[in-house]
């Protein structure tokens, strides 16, 4: 089974192929119009191509039509389609500080990311963007920031996954890919579907955003618990919670 690619589009071609290669992905190339080798599956063209140049319409071979801005699309769509299934998008957050994304199509992972938490939505939307029947699944593990990323993702379909289990043990060398691994696990997992997620912080939690921002303020300043607990309930950056609190000391 091979993906060919077949167009006269230089953006496409390059971009593909380049995709391909950096993916390890067995392919070959061809003029359009040119025969098909035995093994072609999956045949990638440009919207621009049109379809006088289908490389032998009698042929058993299924067709992407890549965007030149888009060429990892592409190459995920002609991937679902080798292995034969539909390569639903299903994206994973294993939330934190740092949380890890991982996006499946099908059973494949075809990214990862490992991003700050306050770039997480921006991450997923632009992953499933253009996606047929996207998922996205979060661990329930870290509440508050869990939360805050379903509330931010209000717009798209959401899971809430029981993370128990998880996180692989991590060998040598594997320091830091924890949160990505758990991600991966994640994605693979059905959970729960929701609309948004209240969760009521714990006396422990608050105390946790209240030493963070003695952490970061010059004067070793501690935002009081109203203040945390708007943090906690995503009304308010630790940043602007911070300000308020410096602001309201100045008045």
């Amino acid at each position: 089974m091979t993906v060919v690619v077949a167009t006269e589009d230089f953006e496409v071609y390059h971009g593909v192929v380049n995709e391909l290669r950096d993916r390890g992905v067995t392919f070959t190339t061809v003029e359009p119009g040119d025969p098909l080798p035995d093994s072609a599956t999956v045949l990638v063209r440009a919207e621009s191509d049109g379809t006088d140049l289908e490389i032998d319409p009698g042929a058993a071979v299924e067709t992407v039509v890549a965007d030149p801005d888009a060429p990892r699309r592409a190459v995920d769509e002609a991937l679902a389609r080798l292995r034969g299934g539909e390569g639903r998008t299903v994206v994973g957050v294993d939330p934190g500080t740092r949380p890890g994304i991982a996006v499946l199509s099908g059973e494949m992972v075809v990214a990862v990311f490992h991003v700050p938490l306050a770039d997480v939505a921006e991450t997923v939307r632009r992953e499933i963007a253009d996606a047929v029947d996207p998922i996205v699944r979060i661990g329930d593990g870290a509440r508050l920031q869990g939360s805050q990323l379903v509330r931010e993702l209000e717009d798209a379909p959401v899971e809430l996954v029981d993370e128990t289990g998880t996180t692989p043990y991590l060998g040598t060398g594997a320091r830091g890919m924890g949160d990505v691994l758990a991600a991966v696990n994640i994605a693979r997992l059905e959970g729960e579907r929701v609309e948004g997620r209240t969760v009521e912080p714990t006396a422990g939690e608050l105390q946790v955003i209240k030493n963070k921002s003695r952490e970061r303020a010059d004067d070793n300043r501690e935002i009081d618990e109203e203040l945390a607990r708007r943090v906690a309930a995503g009304d308010l950056t630790l940043e602007e919670a911070m300000d308020e609190h410096r602001n309201g000391d100045d008045s």
